[in-house]
C-alpha cells in the first residue's frame, strides 16, 4: 500500500511539473540540450567503483530515481510518463559518455522537472548513484 501511495504521489508531482513547465503558446516545453559547465568534467568521483558503492547507489536510485527514470534507467518510470520533456535514458550512450563530474553536477543542480538533489541526498549518495548508473548501463546494454 505504501508503494502505491508513493507512486501516486510521484505521478501527481510529475503531472504538476509537466503542466507548470509548459509554454502557453504551444503546450510544449522547449528544452535545449543539457550541458554541465566545462569545469564539472574535472570533478572526479571520490568513491571506488565497487560492489559496496554500487549497492548503496542502487538503494538511493530505487528510492529517488526509479519513479521517473524507471528501474532499468530507460526513462520509463511511472511518474516520467507525465513529463515533458521525458526523463533521460540513463543507460544511453549519450548519458554514459558524460564524465562523472558532469552527471554529479546535473544530479546536484537539476533542471526543469529534474529537481536538485543536493538538498535531499548527501554527496556520497549522489556519487554512489552515478556508480550504479554506470553499472546498470554495463549490465542492461549487454542484454
Amino acid at each position: 500500500m505504501n508503494r502505491i501511495i508513493k507512486n501516486i504521489s510521484a505521478i501527481s508531482l510529475a503531472a504538476f511539473l509537466n503542466v507548470a513547465g509548459r509554454s502557453p503558446a504551444c503546450g510544449q516545453q522547449k528544452v535545449s540540450e543539457w550541458k554541465a559547465p566545462a569545469g564539472a568534467d574535472t570533478i572526479k568521483n571520490p568513491l571506488p567503483f565497487n560492489e559496496e558503492s554500487i549497492k548503496k547507489g542502487k538503494t538511493t536510485f530505487t528510492q529517488f530515481c526509479v519513479p521517473c527514470h524507471g528501474d532499468k534507467g530507460k526513462g520509463d518510470g511511472i511518474a516520467g510518463a507525465a513529463l515533458n520533456p521525458k526523463p533521460g535514458i540513463l543507460i544511453s550512450a549519450k548519458v554514459q559518455s558524460q564524465k562523472d563530474g558532469a552527471l554529479f553536477w546535473k544530479i546536484s543542480t537539476g533542471r526543469n522537472a529534474m529537481v536538485s538533489f543536493a538538498p535531499s541526498l548527501t554527496k556520497e549518495q549522489r556519487w554512489a548513484v552515478i556508480n550504479y548508473i554506470r553499472f546498470l548501463a554495463k549490465t542492461e546494454n549487454k542484454k
